[in-house]
């Protein structure tokens, strides 16, 4: 009994997100761009100017000092 109990539970949660996912997929196009940008030759878009060089350089340092320091106390746990 408690074996069908959890095939059922499986089934059940495979299908709410195989269903899920079938929903999210099922969207409109987006629609055409608005005149201006384009119509008259080769535009830059508006925006979209922010550097994001630097906070990439510091987003990795500080993963990797997380990461060097969870396998260092890891390291002297073993000890």
């Amino acid at each position: 009994m408690k074996k069908i109990m959890n095939l059922t539970k499986i089934t059940l949660i495979l299908t709410l997100f195989m269903g899920w996912s079938l929903v999210a997929t099922a969207q409109a196009p987006p629609p055409p761009p608005s005149g201006g940008h384009g119509e008259t030759g080769n535009q830059p878009a508006n925006g979209g100017g922010a550097p994001i060089g630097g906070g990439l350089v510091i987003l990795l340092s500080l993963g990797a000092a997380y990461g060097g320091r969870k396998a260092y106390q890891a390291f002297k746990k073993e000890e």
